[in-house]
């Protein structure tokens, strides 16, 4: 599956459980472990959790592998690791502390929703 068609389902995914703040990020130029970084908010930990398990299950579904998740148990920041698609779901506050759109910065901005 190529990176176009991951980052289409998993923004799509997101929407279907009402992520805010959605920005997509083109990072090909800047790493060579990953393509795009998808970064969304959720207002509970138990939306966090359950955005980044839509995501990961509806990647599934598609014939696309994950390669691990990280912060579950949490849940202020879960990561999706598709491979060459990056998904994070964050608390509001979590994603202003570590603000990763400033951080890579120089990424061009796909989308943002």
């Amino acid at each position: 599956m190529d990176t176009a068609e991951l980052t289409r389902i998993a923004v799509a995914a997101l929407e279907d459980i009402k992520a805010k703040d959605i920005t997509v990020m083109d990072v090909r130029h800047l790493t060579s472990l990953f393509d795009t970084m998808i970064v969304a908010s959720g207002d509970s930990s138990r939306q966090v959790k359950a955005l980044a398990d839509h995501v990961r299950d509806k990647i599934r579904e598609a014939g696309g592998e994950i390669l691990g998740t990280e912060g579950e148990k949490a849940s202020e920041w879960v990561l999706v690791d598709a491979i060459n698609v990056i998904v994070h779901v964050m608390h509001p506050i979590t994603r202003q502390h570590y603000n990763l759109e400033e951080l890579w910065g120089v990424a061009k901005n796909r989308r943002a929703a």
